[in-house]
């Protein structure tokens, strides 16, 4: 019996007027979801329970089957722990984005321009980050490259800095009612404010701008926790499993609960991702004794956050045609396997960032097949159903039957 959960991040959303009233799941060519959707179970989970922040934190530790309310302690120690860092139990784990600002004078009143900075490259904000470490470093801060404008800060002392607030929120907007209020948070403020001209002046964004690039112009610090400790994937569902993404933050979840997080090169999180290096490695762990893989596709939630509207119907697409496909293929060989298809919360167009929403989600089994007569795997076939799972961690006993 194998096991194959297939989480688009952010796919679910609201009717949009770009499309004529669909949501790029119902506008989305995807034969191979809808053909599962009609032969098994469709319904909605709330991923998200009342309360906490609809980040991918909560709602991918949810979809796993952990209950955050138990387990959620922060999303960069989540991150830290894929990057390699090893936390002390008192060290505070930071999300340190490379951004990109607007060029008024008072940082205040800049605007928030673009939270991946043009999507830069890792090799090049390696180097500004080396330079942040340089100018801000110390026995209390240290800074970590990750990937992309991905990166980390561990803060060597247990002091909250209070509520700080995720960049992709505020797409568009004057950053200073966005900014640290908290006294706890003083210093990271400052060195927010400090990096902006830091990091104008550095080389690699003299040559990004004359490239006609983004400059990644400063650092935002948010999403800070301490290490968490998730019991065991296997002592608790019974299965060996795997995580394949190329998101940090997941690797870090399946770390935490001891799975395997093989890395797949050419994966960015984008629509340029290797979509079929993906689904080979979740094959290859299905065959090499894993029970269970989660595979986890970042694009469509990163087409949400930026108002790319054909591109998120297309990054449906592409999942199915190329990371679906190819699995449900190469399970051929397989007697018996259970599907879980879903988001793990929406990312709506219309706002650009997360929603709270219950999210859709099919269930298939391939020795349970009935025709249920959906046409759509959608946000509206799934709530004509009826169907409801709330807390969202018990989807995951329901898909493995425990």
């Amino acid at each position: 019996m194998k096991y194959i959960v297939v989480l688009c991040d952010g796919m679910a959303d609201y009717p949009c007027e770009e499309l004529g009233g669909d949501t790029p799941m119902r506008r989305a060519n995807k034969p191979n979801m809808d053909r599962l959707a009609r032969l098994g179970e469709v319904g909605l989970v709330k991923t998200v329970a009342d309360g906490l922040k609809p980040g991918s934190d909560v709602a991918n530790l949810s979809v796993m089957g952990y209950d955050p309310a138990l387990y959620y302690t922060g999303r960069s120690p989540l991150e830290a722990v894929s990057m390699g860092i090893d936390l002390a139990p008192s060290d505070l784990a930071m999300r340190c984005n490379l951004v990109t600002l607007s060029d008024e004078e008072d940082y205040g009143a800049k605007t928030m321009v673009d939270y991946s900075a043009g999507d830069i490259s890792s090799k090049e904000a390696a180097e500004l980050i080396a330079a942040v470490q340089e100018a801000f470093g110390s026995e209390l801060y240290s800074f970590y490259p990750g990937v992309s404008y991905r990166h980390c800060l561990v803060q060597h002392a247990d002091q909250d800095p209070g509520s700080l607030t995720p960049p992709h929120d505020i797409s568009g907007r004057v950053i200073g009612d966005y900014l640290p209020k908290d006294p706890a948070a003083a210093a990271l403020l400052a060195m927010m404010e400090k990096s902006y001209a830091l990091l104008s002046e550095h080389p690699v964004n003299q040559k990004r701008v004359a490239q006609g690039k983004r400059p990644a112009n400063s650092i935002w610090l948010w999403g800070q926790g301490k290490k968490p400790q998730l019991t065991s994937f296997e002592e608790k569902f019974g299965l060996k499993g795997a995580v394949v993404s190329a998101v940090d933050l997941i690797k870090g979840i399946g770390q935490c609960a001891k799975m395997r997080t093989p890395d797949v090169e050419g994966a960015t999180g984008y629509l340029d991702t290797n979509f079929e290096g993906k689904a080979d490695a979740a094959l290859v762990e299905l065959t090499s004794g894993r029970d269970f893989v989660y595979v986890h596709v970042e694009a469509p939630d990163e087409c949400g956050h930026r108002y790319e509207v054909e591109n998120k119907v297309k990054a449906i697409e592409l999942i199915d045609e190329r990371v679906l496909g190819p699995i449900l293929a190469g399970l051929q060989y397989c007697d018996h396997y259970r599907i879980l298809i879903l988001p793990d919360h929406p990312t709506p167009l219309s706002t650009r960032t997360h929603a709270s929403d219950p999210v859709p989600f099919l269930l298939y089994d391939s020795k349970e097949e009935k025709d249920n007569g959906i046409g759509c795997f959608c946000e509206e076939t799934a709530a004509a159903t009826g169907v409801f799972v709330e807390p969202g961690h018990t989807l995951m006993n329901r898909f493995v039957g425990r």
